[in-house]
């Protein structure tokens, strides 16, 4: 019987997906930015043939709306084949992304591609040189949402094969963070005799435990400011006695964020070799996105931005950006003037003081009803986190009451 296995455990590969907030982007860098998600599968499929893996986990996700694009389609079955050639199976389920019911597949993957189908809990045998050595274990979403607790279902089959491997695409329960489907606990997960609980759903990666491995690799490549730093899989070598794992980079553009203090800067026109100073520092070898903060302790920051004069500078500096190797673009920023409201404003019986404490009153979210009505909106536009919410609060509310004070 084997004493080992190896395995990359991936998840959330969104292909095809919209970009929210990059489609202002000059053309060419845009087109390689639509192109990532396509470019993270290739360098999967090359880490899985360079380290002579014996399968793959997919644990859901695959792509990023229930309508594939043929192109997403094709470009799916063309890694299935390449791996094909280097005798690699892969277990794939679908989740709420590309749920069964929502996802007409017109291309046939090929015979090394073993699907789950249905949101039934079943497993599939891996054999290896002529002999069963680990059970798979997982489900797909049929709908969009899973919202019962699957893991009762996982029972263990075949005790004498050496490896059980489960594929589970959802959330903790007590995570808020995200849409919680197909809740679980981390305990139940422990209660059963699983070697290794492949998990999908989160974009961030985390070793949610050691023991057994309950891994979220994250999604392969970040799509969105939120979603930075390293994106990729993990790559396994289980042993009866040990888990191994080593997480594999697969991103083919790194969203990064950066904060440059411009408080030494005197005029507009020093940002320029401030930013590029700091931002020339941001070594990567995939190209980068970068979300700017810029934070100073004077409140003419907000005036620059009003006039629009920090835009005008950061086009400038994208225009260098662009021409180093792998290039770097600054797809957004953010402001933060160092200045806090004097807290007795709060309590004047006077406009100001009104309108603070008023303004505290009011959410966010509420206001933009209008603007997540519209159909492109709700499909670009996650909705705000509170600290988000908070965050557009204070800066409204400094600038206010700067525009009323300046005089």
């Amino acid at each position: 019987m084997s004493e080992e296995i190896t395995f990359i455990h991936a998840a959330d590969l969104h292909l095809d997906s919209p970009f929210k907030g990059l489609a202002s982007a000059p053309e060419a860098i845009f087109q390689e930015i639509r192109k990532s998600t396509f470019t993270a599968l290739e360098h999967l499929v090359h880490k899985a043939i360079r380290y002579q893996v014996d399968f793959i986990l997919l644990v859901g996700d695959l792509f990023d709306n229930e309508q594939q694009s043929l192109q997403a389609q094709i470009r799916l079955k063309r890694a299935f084949e390449t791996l094909q050639q280097y005798n690699i199976t892969v277990f794939l389920s679908y989740g709420n992304h590309d749920h069964v019911e929502g996802n007409p597949r017109f291309v046939p993957y090929p015979n090394n591609v073993i699907e789950f189908s249905n949101e039934t809990v079943s497993s599939y045998t891996y054999v290896k040189n002529g002999e069963p050595v680990a059970e798979i274990y997982g489900f797909s979403y049929e709908k969009r949402a899973v919202l019962d607790n699957k893991v009762a279902e996982y029972e263990i089959k075949n005790p004498a094969v050496a490896f059980h491997i489960a594929m589970l695409h959802g959330s903790v329960q007590s995570n808020t963070e995200h849409d919680t489907y197909a809740p679980f606990k981390i305990s139940d997960l422990r209660e059963i005799d699983m070697d290794y609980w492949a998990l999908g759903h989160i974009h961030q990666r985390q070793i949610v435990k050691q023991t057994p491995p309950i891994i979220y690799p994250g999604n392969i490549q970040g799509r969105h400011r939120k979603e930075t730093g390293e994106k990729g899989c993990y790559h396994v070598r289980l042993t009866k006695n040990e888990a191994q794992l080593e997480f594999l980079p697969l991103q083919a553009i790194q969203i990064k964020h950066a904060s440059v203090d411009i408080t030494a800067c005197d005029t507009v026109f020093d940002m320029e070799s401030v930013l590029l100073a700091t931002l020339k520092e941001m070594t990567a070898v995939t190209p980068q996105l970068i979300d700017v903060q810029l934070e100073s302790k004077y409140e003419h920051i907000y005036e620059w931005e009003r006039d629009g004069h920090i835009e005008d500078v950061i086009d400038v500096v994208n225009e260098t950006l662009q021409q180093f190797h792998p290039w770097s673009y600054i797809f957004h920023f953010t402001i933060y003037g160092q200045t806090n409201i004097d807290e007795t404003l709060y309590y004047g019986n006077h406009f100001i003081g009104e309108m603070l404490r008023e303004a505290e009153k009011q959410p966010v979210q509420p206001l933009l009803t209008d603007l997540y009505k519209q159909q492109q909106a709700r499909k670009f536009l996650p909705s705000l986190t509170e600290e988000e919410q908070q965050t557009i609060k204070t800066a409204a509310k400094q600038l206010l009451v700067h525009e009323l004070l300046k005089e």
